[in-house]
Formats: C-alpha cells, structure tokens, sequence
C-alpha cells in the first residue's frame, strides 16, 4: 500500500495556536512546542512519531524542541527528525523553528559532555548531521558548566552563530549569575539570547530565571510543566501498572507521597471546577505567566497531544483560583 504524501491543514495557523515574541527578539514562538525527549527514540515506532508531528504541525505548532541525547538511545531522537524531515517535512522547513542542545553526556571520553568549545562544536555538527539539517533555529547550552570558563562556553555559541549553524543561541538550567554574566557576554557581540530554558511548573518554580531572561531581553521556554507526568492525572489513584513511576523511569514511587496525593487530588478537583482535565490547568498556569514564551509537551500519541492542546482554550484564572491553588501547595 502506498502512502499518501503529507499535505499539512490549510488552516493550521487559524487552528487557534498563540504565537508569543521571545523577549526583545523579532521572533515568534508557538505557545506549545514539541519536545522529542523521551518518545521519538529508537525504540518508538516511527509511523506514531510521524503521526504526532503531523497532528502537532496541523495544530499550528511550529517548535520542536530536541538535544543531542535524547532518545533513546543517545542521538536516535534527532535521528527519528531526520527521517520524518526526509518523508514529510523538509517542504515546510522555513515554517519550523528546530532546536537542539548539547551539555550532557553523549560520547565516551573528556570530549563528550559539558560546556567545552570542543564538544559543543563537535556535538551540533553530528546533531546537524542526524537531523539532515544545514543549520537550526537556535542551540542551547544545555547546562551550566563550572569547570569550563564561561567566555569559552559563550564564545562557542558566538561562533556558532557566525558559522551559520544556528539562526540563535540560548542557555537552559545555568544559575542566575552565570546566565547574567552570559546575557551581558552574549549581547555585547551582537548575538543576544534568545531564551533561557528551564523547569517550571505547579509543584517547581523557576521563577527567578524568568525573571533575570525577561529583564535582560530574552524569552523562557518552560520544559516538564507536568513534572514528568505527575500532573498529568495519571497517579490520582496511586501508582498506575506499567506508568513511567512503575517502571522508574525519571520517577521513582518514593515521590508520590500521601500528602502529594492529596493535593494532586485537590488540583484536580478544581481542574474540573474549571472544565479541564489536571493536565490542561497545569499548562494553562504554566502560560498564564506572560514573560513565558513556550511550553514543551511531550506526549506519546495523538490523542495526548489533542488533550495538551486544548489548554489554547482554556479561560483565564481568576484571582481566586490562582490563591486556591498556591494554598493547596502550601
């Protein structure tokens, strides 16, 4: 059976997608993009992964969040994104806005990880090679390094940018007086960040990175706004057979204690006070902050992802949802 060739919905950027500016850049993001961290690995059947980008581009999301380890294994993510640009999306790829990273361990050696010249360099040129891709839209440092000098961190994402293989750069995870230290390196070579990447979410706040990045011109990109899906509404009866905790996967069971449960549980109650399922009223507190510019969803089917995106429909929070909700957490 043949298959027919992808043709993207005619009315993907009236699907009702938010596009919100990155800081003082000129650039545009989706308010959702798709992340590519755990489900579109070697082990993932690739016709469901070219299933959800599809959905994904159909809805009018247009980011795509990758690093040079994810998986699993390490590279085969941006490997699955090479395949699916070479089958259906390498026609669209100035409608894309793809991004990768590299800080985290990748290959064997002192080459292989952290924040050297040499392996943030070495890192995007495989990075472009599996994703059959010229350049990307930015490249994040991945992660803070403190035993790499930051100018040398910095002035590798510099040339990155002058070598034409990434439109951007940003940073993900640093402390704020590195990431200040870097914003002001960054701004004076005439290459300033684009974003800060960073956890943020009901139950971890990361609201000093959203300010320092809002304050010195760059946008923040939230990733894990459901904690690795315990906000997903998934673990509101305990522990769930064959779940990511039942298999320990990033979540250990140790983590759902029974006062957790209970506020799992009291949020949700108001999610469906709202009309909304925990997962969308988790988003939606997420992008009710504006200073935040995108939030990565990582779904592992299509019908997750049409549940993440109904969050664009969500109503605004009143002032006394948004106290209920800091008095469940206390």
């Amino acid at each position: 059976m043949i298959e027919s060739i992808y043709s993207p919905a005619e009315g993907r950027y009236e699907a009702g997608m938010q596009y919100r500016r990155s800081g003082r850049s000129g650039l545009l993001m989706s308010a959702l993009s798709l992340g590519f961290w755990h489900n579109f690995g070697s082990i993932s059947n690739f016709q469901n992964c070219k299933e959800m980008i599809h959905c994904a581009f159909d809805n009018g999301i247009t980011c795509f969040d990758l690093a040079n380890n994810y998986g699993p294994l390490y590279g085969t993510a941006e490997e699955t994104f090479g395949r699916l640009m070479d089958v259906s999306m390498k026609p669209y790829r100035d409608e894309m806005f793809v991004t990768t990273k590299a800080g985290y361990d990748m290959w064997p050696g002192p080459y292989g990880n952290w924040g050297s010249r040499k392996y943030l360099l070495s890192s995007l040129n495989q990075s472009l090679k599996r994703m059959h891709l010229e350049y990307v839209d930015l490249f994040y440092s991945h992660r803070y390094d403190p035993e790499t000098p930051l100018e040398e961190t910095l002035q590798a994402l510099v040339d990155i940018v002058r070598q034409g293989k990434a439109l951007y750069v940003g940073i993900s995870r640093w402390p704020k007086e590195a990431a200040e230290f870097g914003y002001k390196y960054l701004r004076e070579r005439n290459v300033p960040c684009l974003c800060f990447q960073g956890k943020h979410n009901l139950l971890v706040r990361d609201d000093t990175s959203i300010d320092t990045a809002a304050a010195n011109g760059a946008g923040y990109v939230g990733f894990s706004a459901l904690e690795q899906g315990l906000l997903s509404g998934r673990y509101l009866e305990g522990i769930p057979e064959g779940s990511r905790m039942a298999r320990r996967e990033a979540l250990t069971p140790d983590r759902l204690t029974p006062e957790l449960l209970r506020k799992l549980q009291s949020l949700n109650e108001l999610a469906k006070q709202r009309g909304e399922s925990l997962a969308q009223m988790a988003l939606a507190w997420v992008l009710a902050n504006p200073k935040v510019t995108s939030v990565i969803i990582g779904t592992s089917s299509v019908e997750q992802m049409k549940d993440n995106l109904r969050v664009l429909q969500s109503a605004p929070f009143s002032a006394e949802e948004l106290d209920r909700i800091e008095q469940i957490l206390k």
